[in-house]
């Protein structure tokens, strides 16, 4: 410890520990988060892809039947 303080030090300790952890398990987060929105919107363009090619080809039909 830095100082001495009126806490106990094993409190200080377990907290400063806690306060890593945290620290150390950002950067892992993120880039979840990131893996997340990525798969997030590539599956909203594969969506968007295949309402597109089903107006395409419901439009292609209708001008074959006139």
């Amino acid at each position: 410890m830095a100082m001495p303080t009126p806490v106990n030090g094993q409190i200080t300790d377990a907290v400063t520990q806690s306060d890593i952890t945290v620290l150390a398990q950002a950067p892992a987060m993120a880039m979840g988060t990131i893996y997340q929105s990525l798969a997030q919107a590539q599956s909203i363009l594969y969506a968007n892809m295949v309402a597109e090619q089903q107006r395409s080809a419901m439009v292609a039909s209708d001008s074959h039947k006139k």
